[in-house]
């Protein structure tokens, strides 16, 4: 499915990022992540933002060549030539990126790979559903006498929100909900194939999502779908429950009871320790692990999640803290930054898109927003020291603990920096020859 962490570092072909390079032996599915060029027939996504993005650097970059030049010339400082070079280079990297992003995007980022080739180069949409589910059942099919893992990230529920015909209108809620139908109806298939291969009370399932709904997904004035009931906020926005506070749905019959509801605060990065146990390996001891096996929970010889702290991050920045209080089993957040919603009071990023993560899209707290989630999970009515007697005692404890947290932390180059977001043709994984990227699965041929 949707592998979204990208392909090459210093290569075409180096693949150091390719799910391969990560611990996975099979991977057939997209290795960006699903934007509306994909698609054609809504407005662009990508394309936009990025052009907009590439024009103001390279605005900015011609203008301090010139500056530089001009300084140089007149002898106004010293400048070597070979920055004043680099620079330039810089900048015409910049206008190709801008100029190349008008009509390719879509043959650059709609790729459809098969483990290291591409099958698929733009993908075609219509026939992705499928392949993707006939993939997952195949591997089930070939790995049923051996213990497996299967990672499905699907499509749905994205946006521009893909439906086959079969599925398209049969919902009352408009495109978001024929889309959710058609990823139901997805789970099921994958189900029933275990199911069949007789695998159903020895195989351990989860279904989550990554984030809440996307409240700014939006075609013309109507908007396209996610709704997060009583929690406010929504997908990007760091800290608010809308956009982190979603189920975790488990199967196994052989072992877990049907019917149990657990309402206990975990995290998706406690599947990869569950899966180790499960598996009868030990997590690694040399570093910090910020997830916790799931079993003694699910089997009921744990009341408790063994989460104290969940450390909630929009990018590189720490917008909220969640501490479990064990010894009351109260649930606080305190929040140090919030998204400014636009327009004021409708809970989202409507005029921007996407909530920023810093910058003055951001409002800093002093001290931070204190909600007690146990009695107020909406977040609608911040505490204080004059209406919470804790309030300072359980501020004071989670300042202790964001300082044990930030010690674990070891610093590394910021991934999403301008040099890292800009496009590099060197880089551009291409089933034809450069520029002229396209294939289709049929015939697997440029």
């Amino acid at each position: 499915g949707k592998w979204h962490m990208g392909v090459n570092c210093k290569t075409r072909h180096d693949h150091c990022h390719h799910p391969l390079n990560h611990g996975f032996d099979y991977f057939y599915g997209m290795p960006f992540t699903l934007v509306n060029e994909c698609q054609g027939t809504d407005d662009p996504e990508l394309g936009k933002s990025l052009q907009d993005t590439y024009w103001f650097y390279t605005e900015m970059i011609i203008f301090a060549v010139f500056t530089l030049v001009i300084g140089k010339l007149a002898n106004l400082f010293p400048v070597k030539w070979k920055i004043i070079i680099c620079l330039a280079i810089c900048g015409l990297l910049h206008f190709i990126s801008w100029f190349s992003s008008y009509g390719f995007t879509k043959y650059w980022n709609c790729i459809l790979m098969r483990n290291h080739d591409i099958t698929g180069q733009p993908m075609d949409l219509q026939k992705t559903t499928s392949n993707m589910l006939k993939e997952a059942i195949t591997f089930i099919e070939r790995n049923k006498h051996r213990p497996f893992l299967l990672f499905v990230s699907l499509l749905h529920v994205h946006t521009p929100f893909i439906t086959t015909e079969k599925f398209q209108r049969r919902s009352r809620h408009g495109l978001y909900g024929d889309n959710v139908e058609e990823m139901d109806w997805m789970v099921g298939e994958l189900l029933d194939a275990i199911d069949k291969e007789d695998l159903k009370n020895t195989t351990f399932i989860y279904f989550a999502s990554d984030h809440g709904g996307f409240l700014e997904a939006r075609r013309g004035n109507s908007q396209l779908g996610g709704w997060n009931g009583i929690y406010k906020g929504g997908k990007g926005m760091g800290g608010w429950e809308g956009g982190i506070r979603v189920p975790g749905i488990v199967r196994w019959p052989g072992v877990l009871p049907a019917g149990t509801v657990i309402n206990e605060p975990t995290s998706l990065m406690d599947i990869y320790p569950t899966v180790v146990q499960l598996a009868g390996g030990a997590v690694p001891q040399d570093r910090a692990m910020d997830g916790h096996t799931l079993l003694p929970l699910l089997q009921g010889t744990e009341q408790h999640s063994r989460h104290e702290f969940l450390f909630h991050y929009c990018g590189v920045f720490l917008h909220a803290v969640r501490w479990h209080q064990r010894d009351s089993g109260t649930v606080w957040k305190a929040h140090y930054a919030t998204p400014v919603f636009q327009p004021e009071g409708s809970g989202a990023c409507f005029r921007r898109g996407i909530c920023p993560c810093f910058g003055d899209g951001v409002t800093h707290h002093d001290p931070p927003l204190l909600f007690n989630l146990s009695q107020d999970p909406s977040e609608a009515n911040p505490l204080s020291a004059d209406t919470e007697p804790l309030f300072d005692t359980v501020m004071r404890r989670i300042r202790r603990a964001v300082e044990e947290h930030h010690k674990t932390l070891t610093p590394v180059p910021q991934q999403l920096s301008p040099y890292n977001n800009i496009w590099k043709p060197w880089l551009q994984p291409c089933c034809g020859t450069f520029p002229f990227c396209w294939c289709h699965e049929e015939n697997n041929t440029a």
